[in-house]
């Protein structure tokens, strides 16, 4: 048995008259209301976003040149190398 979820809230927008057809048309195409094909269509769309947002997208080989700089140690900054060897400050308490 098929459960769905209770629908609790209203979703409202405003478009022209050649929008509001054009959708009518292709619900009725599908043979859906227009309520049930804006909502599918809104829904996998936001699915389809929400994936794609998790994940960044690269030439395999700007990946294989990041993966290889994981390898390599940093360098350290000339100011680290200045202060390296000299003394730390400290206050007694």
């Amino acid at each position: 048995m098929l459960m769905t979820a209770k629908k609790e809230c209203h979703i409202e927008l405003r478009t022209d008259a050649t929008t509001q057809r054009l959708i009518a048309r292709a619900a009725e195409a599908l043979g859906e209301s227009v309520s049930s094909f804006m909502l599918r269509a809104a829904k996998e769309e936001a699915r389809r976003i929400l994936a794609s947002s998790d994940v960044t997208w690269m030439p395999a080989d700007q990946f294989d040149e990041l993966l290889a700089t994981l390898d390599e140690p940093d360098e350290v900054p000339l100011a680290f190398k200045r202060m390296a060897g000299r003394p730390r400050p400290y206050k007694r308490a």
